[in-house]
């Protein structure tokens, strides 16, 4: 059983990791009795930790604000991931936080026990990072937006389509995703009545936010990850083609470069619907499926083909040419 003062530590590090806990949760976390956890609550109290207690059978406990500061309590696992997170934050897709990520690691490294400075050390000394080169966001614009959720303001702002079209929204922002260097708000386009995705790197702002509007009933988080990830993969591209591949389904969605629907039909064959502003994209990441495929209703895209598998050709020629007799 863990000692007071230590008991103390952790009582104070799950009321952190948690906004509510009942005395009977805390009780069995820290393997002693109901009573006991009153009284540890008590002993915060008197060293200055705001700690609210809500009566009744669904009462409990929570950790208050404009009291004294609690340190941060983080177990091993909580620190490496926090390091890793600084340094990965460092060539992130967030402008204007690379050199702040260093320095936050940097104070952090200090405070860290050997044996995780040594684990962390060996992460960075082996790390590259790779160069950036998509779209970054802006760091006020992303915790405008994270509180505009929390808070159930209606968001007005400024909108750049894939297409260049401008236009001005307002919605009921719900949630912030981020895939592959890019971040996405998921909300409720009030005007055209629907559930929409907007890139935020495309989102200027216009402040203040909205009145507060009553939040809809949202779908699970896993449908709206899943939602999002089939627009990414059909967004509006000018041109687009019908594919039928003969490999299995899985097969191909572990090559495509980014989530696209892939319907089977058959043990070995599927068909899916990619996209692109040009044809010749299309054709390169086609031949990268190493397997046979066939080409529906694109003309476009088979002319891509015939133009590549002629350059390719000479170049074949030329290369058996190079390395003939000198």
């Amino acid at each position: 059983m863990l000692g007071t003062s230590a008991r103390l530590l952790r009582l104070l590090s799950l009321l952190q990791a948690r906004r509510d806990w009942t005395s009977g949760e805390l009780a069995t976390r820290l393997g002693v009795t109901t009573r006991t956890v009153r009284n540890d609550v008590d002993r915060l109290r008197s060293l200055g930790y705001p700690v609210d207690a809500r009566p009744g059978v669904a009462g409990g406990y929570r950790l208050g604000t404009h009291g004294a500061l609690p340190p941060l309590l983080l177990d091993d696992e909580e620190a490496v991931a926090v390091a890793v997170g600084l340094r990965t934050a460092a060539n992130g897709s967030v402008a204007g936080i690379e050199e702040t990520s260093v320095r936050a690691l940097a104070k952090l490294q200090q405070v860290l026990p050997a044996r995780l400075r040594h684990r962390i050390s060996a992460f960075q000394s082996y790390t590259l990072p790779m160069p950036s080169y998509g779209p970054q966001v802006d760091p006020d614009v992303l915790t405008m937006i994270a509180s505009a959720c929390r808070d159930h303001e209606l968001l007005r702002f400024d909108y750049r389509a894939h297409s260049g079209a401008a236009s001005r929204r307002s919605v009921e922002p719900y949630r912030l995703l981020n895939d592959r260097r890019r971040w996405y708000l998921v909300a409720w386009d009030t005007e055209r009545n629907d559930w929409r995705t907007f890139r935020v790197d495309r989102i200027e702002p216009r402040t203040p936010t909205g009145p507060r509007f009553t939040p809809r009933a949202l779908p699970p988080d896993r449908e709206i990850t899943a939602r999002v990830a089939r627009g990414i993969g059909e967004a509006t591209w000018r041109y687009r083609a019908r594919v039928v591949v003969r490999a299995p389904a899985a097969y191909v969605r572990s090559r495509l470069p980014i989530p696209v629907e892939v319907r089977p039909l058959g043990e070995d064959r599927c068909a899916f619907e990619p996209g692109s502003d040009h044809p010749e994209m299309l054709a390169l990441y086609l031949g990268m499926l190493d397997a046979d495929f066939t080409i529906v209703d694109s003309p476009e895209l088979v002319d891509a083909l015939r133009k590549l598998t002629r350059r390719y050709q000479r170049a074949i020629d030329a290369s058996q040419q190079a390395s003939g007799p000198q």
